[in-house]
């Protein structure tokens, strides 16, 4: 096939999938043993994914309920734990997010730009308007949804700007003329704008790509613009393969208005899959995950994160989830507040049900074999669901495992994935250009 998926491999900094953290066979020393995060990542990088993708946030729960049941801390800071994988790897993509709300576009430039030398041309930045964290960010509570992407647009602007700072021959490093560098092949930005003043230049190379990769995940209408005008690996969530389509064709009409082709821009849904050698093996292993889990913590979560004003927690297991008629909107997470949201006045479900689905964050969950899998994802990105999954795994080491020893050699077995990479950098794997230095020939 002249096209073939593109895998993306998630996790959180902690290594803890969902909430089934106390799966015997669960690693839970990651987020302070690196070696984990080593192991992991040579046996993706040998499986040939694409690229490593971090999820983050910049701040911490503090209620006692979730900070008691909850591994949502301690977390790895993704720029620090992808400068040690980038020694301890050669191919696979190493992508981090950071946030335009709580960051500074000098130091994020400066920080990619190093990433990508130190990988070899590896790096991607997760583009993030964060879920909360202003309080600690001298602000009282986290900015507003509409002034977090207008803030985004110009942040991304800036840390493209500075990576053209320098031509890509700008440095002569020449003993014999004792000239360092051309002056002539030096841009200095000299941004003035609503939220930014950033003279320039940065004090780094330009970066091996051209730019480190640019990724995005927020599918709120202003996340679509954000994504269509300068995304370029999306990750998305998406329940129903309709929605699913509905959301690639749109985001990719958005991007043909900015002058992008499709190709351009690769969309990634969230996948967890649980997987076993027969469909009763399956079904067993996501039985003794759920067995793993702390049901109350679960759905307390699932309240909170959508605003749906009931505790669901005091319902019976057996009982129908009925929804005010006004949940109050996010200022958040809006698209994944939506999904939950529709997905429960669509379908109708138990406590039990929204229990068992909800299980990824809103991204779908499958339990089968490896071909029911494979099946799965060929379908979607044959009929223009999707380029590819960022796949979550049900738990680490196991669940990444029956992943790359199982599903992976299904999917290359029947041509839909590469069997060994065939270049060196991010953009490379993806099929996307170096990007040229828009101040020099």
């Amino acid at each position: 096939m002249s096209r073939q998926l593109k895998l993306g491999a998630y996790f959180t900094g902690s290594a803890v999938q969902g909430d089934s953290w106390r799966h015997p066979a669960a690693d839970i020393d990651a987020a302070w043993n690196v070696q984990r995060y080593v192991l992991y990542a040579r046996k993706l990088e040998a499986a040939c994914l694409d690229a490593i993708f971090f999820y983050d946030n910049v701040f911490a729960a503090t209620d006692p309920a979730t900070v008691a049941h909850s591994p949502q801390a301690p977390r790895w800071e993704p720029m620090v734990l992808l400068a040690a994988l980038a020694t301890a790897t050669e191919r696979i993509g190493l992508v981090g997010s950071v946030s335009t709300s709580y960051s500074e576009p000098y130091n994020v430039a400066r920080a990619f730009a190093s990433l990508d030398h130190l990988s070899g041309g590896r790096a991607g930045w997760n583009v993030v308007t964060s879920t909360g964290g202003g309080e600690n960010f001298n602000l009282d509570g986290h900015r507003d949804h509409a002034d977090r992407y207008e803030r985004a647009h110009e942040f991304v602007d800036v840390v493209t700007g500075l990576w053209d700072s320098w031509a890509d021959d700008a440095f002569l490093t020449d003993k014999a003329s004792g000239r360092w560098a051309d002056p002539t092949r030096l841009h200095v930005l000299h941004h003035r704008g609503k939220h930014f003043q950033v003279r320039g230049p940065l004090n780094a190379p330009r970066p091996l790509q051209g730019w480190p990769v640019i990724s995005q995940a927020g599918a709120s209408e202003d996340g679509k613009a954000l994504a269509a005008r300068v995304g370029e690996m999306l990750y998305t969530a998406a329940q129903d393969i309709d929605e699913a389509r509905a959301f690639y064709a749109d985001v990719k009409r958005r991007a043909a208005a900015h002058g992008r082709a499709p190709h351009q821009i690769q969309i990634l849904p969230g996948v967890m899959p649980v997987i076993g050698r027969s469909q009763a093996e399956a079904d067993d292993k996501w039985g003794a995950l759920l067995q793993a889990r702390d049901a109350d913590v679960v759905l307390r979560a699932l309240g909170s994160y959508a605003s749906l004003g009931i505790d669901l927690t005091r319902l019976p297991l057996d009982a129908q989830v009925e929804l005010p008629e006004h949940i109050p909107l996010t200022n958040s997470h809006q698209s994944r507040q939506k999904l939950l949201v529709d997905w429960i006045r669509k379908e109708r479900p138990t406590v039990q049900q929204l229990y068992t689905r909800w299980s990824a964050g809103g991204h779908r969950m499958l339990v089968g074999t490896p071909q029911a899998i494979a099946d799965d994802f060929e379908h979607w990105f044959s009929t223009g669901a999707a380029d590819g999954f960022n796949v979550m795994f049900s738990s680490t080491p196991g669940g990444l495992d029956d992943f790359v020893q199982l599903v992976v050699p299904e999917l290359q077995r029947r041509g839909l994935f590469r069997s060994a990479y065939s270049g060196r950098t991010l953009r490379e794997h993806l099929g996307l250009a170096r990007v040229p230095n828009r101040f020099f020939a």
